[in-house]
């Protein structure tokens, strides 16, 4: 997101129907929103209750369960359906105008009526007070929202974006009632008033407790009867222990990947289970094309050829991830492996020797990695010294460490401080080009000072345009060789998404896959 930095799940995870999706929900457990209250606990903090702010895992798990937007993401999807809307669709042949038809009788948690003024008052409102913490910057392609009626909402776009519908499926397309929100400022009282599943009761820096929105009009079907969400702030030892002793029942993003490996050991005994989910989050070194050093195309590449993924993943993350060798991961349309094709899986001391060699660099490299722990989790700052010790024991390189708090370590990227430093992406909506237009489009969020004509002047918005997603293969496989090539970025891994839960607790399954979307509706207790 934004370069949607957190920590990241591991250390813990076109065309449109016009019809409503119902929610089919899991076999086993209560449905209505008459079962039991549930209990789960995180290590992410929730940083906004506004959805006009927020832009980070925590804030959008609270979006997704408070509020809904036009269209969403059904379990186990990657293309938008209706949620609010009865019906939505591009009215042009050039992805230019999407229109949505809202369905009838929609009202918020608090009773108030829902229509399209509410529609335009919140991507109007986003955008004007486009926080720098917000999603506001999801929305360049946006002119304007038109309401011809109460139920029908106009979206004019500046350029054409067949991914649009994913955009605004997404937690930045959260709609807010406009008799409570102030269009020029953020909301501070930690309080929420949404149409979604969920009504926000109470918010602190401990904990959250939401209960079931009884004038819901949408496709889940509520499994229990609410959720207290617990704030471990990165306590992974309490947030184990939490589980362990009954207080929480289940554990979301934060336990280490040796407490993963450890409870799905012993997770008979321990009375606890351990749910595997499909991820899209990504890790990358990025290296700044006009420092001395890491800006020398021979050093990127003698680091590409010297990476060993398969030893971090093994060594440093214990399984629970894998080994990345592009820039959009396996499992989203347009994933190639570009960097596999290019460098290999098997470091090679002798090919990064010639790299060197090739671009007149003599004697040992010298090379400090960038980490933040306090962005990524501190399994980053281990992963950095692994990659370090593995570039050093080729004998090409003298690499060190250096950790800082998040704070320093965003403004020192953006004064071109950092050769080399850790990036970490949870995608805002599972297409190739949430992997690819952020980071190498124009005003990228990474930071780096690379910039390509070929993509940002043809490949990124002949991508977009197209409405057929399966068709923008041969364009984003062309992308990805030309990022293999020039090596602004070098992948590291892709996670899995986990979740541990104690006995008796079902839907888990169904709130961990590409989408991102955490499902509070389908959890439940026996």
């Amino acid at each position: 997101m934004n370069l949607r930095n957190q920590w990241p799940v591991l250390p813990i995870v076109a065309g449109l129907a016009s019809g409503l999706l119902t929610g089919c929900g899991s076999e086993t457990g209560d449905s209505g929103g008459t079962g039991s209250s549930v209990v789960m606990g995180m290590s992410d903090d929730v940083l906004a209750t506004d959805p006009a702010s927020g832009y980070d895992p925590g804030s959008w798990l609270l979006f997704n369960n408070v509020f809904q937007s036009l269209l969403g993401f059904p379990k186990g999807a990657t293309e938008p359906q209706p949620e609010l809307a009865k019906q939505c669709a591009f009215t042009d042949t050039r992805a230019m105008v999407y229109q949505c038809e809202l369905k009838d009788g929609l009202k918020f948690s608090n009773g108030d009526a829902l229509t399209s003024e509410d529609v335009k008052f919140s991507f109007d409102r986003m955008l004007k007070i486009d926080d720098p913490a917000g999603p506001a910057i999801m929305f360049p392609m946006l002119d304007r929202v038109e309401t011809p009626d109460a139920r029908t909402a106009v979206f004019r776009l500046k350029v054409p974006d067949a991914t649009f519908p994913s955009k605004i499926a997404s937690g930045a397309g959260s709609i807010v009632d406009h008799r409570q929100y102030d269009a020029n400022g953020l909301r501070t009282d930690h309080q929420a008033v949404g149409s979604g599943p969920y009504k926000l009761d109470s918010f602190d820096k401990d904990q959250a407790v939401f209960s079931v929105n009884d004038n819901y009009q949408g496709t889940a079907e509520v499994k229990n009867s609410g959720v207290t969400l617990k704030f471990f702030h990165g306590d992974r030892t309490a947030l184990r222990k939490a589980l362990l002793d009954g207080d929480v029942d289940i554990a979301y993003r934060g336990l280490a990947a040796s407490d993963i490996a450890d409870l799905d050991q012993g997770a008979d005994s321990k009375g606890v289970d351990v749910i595997e989910g499909t991820g899209a989050e990504v890790q990358h070194l990025v290296f700044n094309m006009k420092d001395p050093v890491a800006g020398k195309a021979g050093v990127r590449k003698a680091i590409a050829y010297l990476l060993d993924r398969d030893a971090l993943v093994k060594d440093v993350y214990d399984g629970t991830a894998t080994p990345l060798y592009s820039i959009i991961p396996a499992g989203i349309v347009g994933h190639n492996t570009a960097f596999f094709d290019r460098y290999g899986a098997r470091p090679s001391q002798d090919k990064a020797a010639a790299a060197l060699r090739a671009d007149g660099v003599t004697g040992k490299v010298r090379l400090t990695l960038w980490s933040t722990p306090s962005r990524y989790g501190p399994a980053t700052d281990e992963e950095l010294k692994a990659v370090a010790a593995q570039l050093n024991a080729s004998g090409l390189f003298d690499a060190d460490v250096r950790s800082v708090p998040y704070e320093r370590y965003e403004k020192d990227i953006a004064a071109g401080k950092y050769g080399v430093y850790v990036k970490g992406w949870v995608p805002d909506y599972p297409d190739a080009d949430n992997f690819t237009a952020p980071f190498f489009g124009k005003d990228n969020v990474l930071g780096n000072n690379y910039a390509n004509r070929t993509i940002t002047k043809s490949l990124i918005p002949a991508t977009a345009a197209q409405s057929d997603r399966a068709a923008t293969d041969k364009d984003f496989g062309r992308l990805q060789d030309i990022v293999a090539d020039e090596l602004p970025v070098l992948p590291v891994w892709q996670a899995k998404q986990y979740a541990v839960v104690r006995d008796g607790v079902y839907g888990l399954e169904y709130c961990l896959d590409a989408s991102t979307v955490f499902r509070f509706w389908e959890l439940s207790k026996g």
